[in-house]
């Protein structure tokens, strides 16, 4: 018989994480521990992430629906729609019946990354901030061998962030570092196409979510007319029939879509988009969404079965001051599992 508990945990950011929705300085994840009678001594552990004023459970009564759901772990297995309208504790409870059904160790998902043979490019994240915060991530990131950049735009004056935008390319050309920025929404519908063609001086790759999710018609002829690539994420948050995801990528036709399993609803769901997307030529790429090291090992592992050739955005977690120790290390803009890391997760058992 299967069991199901959830222990809540705060997580504290090192130091304050900006973006174009306020500035965070903690966040919450809830861990769902599935044990079951006939396997003894082992359990699952899966992260119900939540992000604060984004993730569709950042609802009041978060915690009644966690509580339900560790009540009925069997209707979860029998029905995988059961909680469509919560994405995050679903995808804790598909996490945890993985770990479970392999053995208990975090181990999801075999493959050459897992192994360590094989590393998952990734994309280095520069923080929203003041102007020489952000200066000193950039450089930072360049000395650590990334070859990706993404930028958060949207929370200073665009005048600054183009500034900064100008600096990386007055150093490194677009065959040395690949530009990407995210703005989380933060441009109107107006503006946006006149922002774009600014952008467009710097070789930007691609713009994340120029304008805020929900205007599918603006949306549209902005990925019909700019001339930087643009990729939805915001867009595709609450978004859970099969049909109704297929119309809006084909309405909108964007160049890039952003996979946020923890957003929107775990591995299967976000399977579904990427089966759509490739359909219609769209490419996308998988980004973390401020799990802790218990989530994003998930994710990584996942990921890397997808042998997507794209800087993924992944990192290990090291933005809190009280993760988990895990496996994952970044080294010259590569994510690494260390397979013969052990786990210490008894704090949440």
């Amino acid at each position: 018989m299967l069991h199901a508990r959830y222990i809540k945990h705060t997580l504290n950011f090192r130091r304050p994480a900006g973006t174009s929705r306020g500035t965070l300085l903690n966040k919450d994840s809830y861990f769902i521990i599935l044990t079951d009678s006939e396997i003894p001594g082992v359990s699952g552990i899966g992260e119900c992430n939540i992000l604060p004023g984004l993730s569709p459970d950042d609802r009041p009564d978060l915690e009644k629906n966690l509580e339900w759901a560790c009540q009925h772990p069997m209707d979860i297995i029998d029905n995988q729609d059961i909680l469509t309208e919560w994405p995050a504790i679903h995808f804790a409870f598909e996490m945890a019946f993985a770990d479970l059904n392999t053995g208990g160790k975090q181990l999801l998902f075999h493959s050459a990354f897992t192994l360590g043979q094989q590393a998952i490019p990734i994309n280095g994240l520069i923080w929203m901030g003041q102007p020489d915060f952000m200066l000193q991530q950039i450089d930072d990131k360049l000395r650590s061998g990334y070859n990706t950049i993404k930028m958060k735009i949207g929370a200073i004056s665009f005048v600054e962030e183009l500034n900064l935008l100008r600096y990386i390319r007055n150093q490194y050309g677009p065959e040395d570092i690949t530009l990407r920025v995210d703005a989380n929404g933060a441009f109107s519908a107006k503006e946006a196409l006149g922002k774009l063609h600014q952008l467009a001086e710097f070789k930007i790759h691609s713009i994340e979510q120029p304008i805020k999710s929900g205007q599918t018609e603006a949306m549209a002829e902005l990925c019909l007319k700019s001339p930087i690539p643009v990729a939805l994420d915001e867009e595709l948050i609450g978004i859970n029939r099969l049909s109704t995801k297929a119309k809006l990528l084909q309405t909108i036709k964007p160049q890039f879509i952003i996979i946020k399993p923890a957003l929107l609803g775990g591995f299967r769901a976000s399977a579904e988009w990427i089966q759509l997307a490739e359909k219609q030529n769209t490419e996308w790429w998988v980004t973390s969404a401020l799990e802790s090291d218990i989530g994003l090992n998930a994710i990584a592992q996942w990921t890397a079965t997808l042998n997507n050739p794209l800087p993924q955005g992944l990192g290990t977690g090291s933005l809190f001051t009280n993760n988990f120790p895990s496996p994952l290390q970044v080294k010259n803009g590569s994510l690494y599992h260390n397979p013969s890391f052990l786990w210490d997760i008894s704090t949440i058992r």
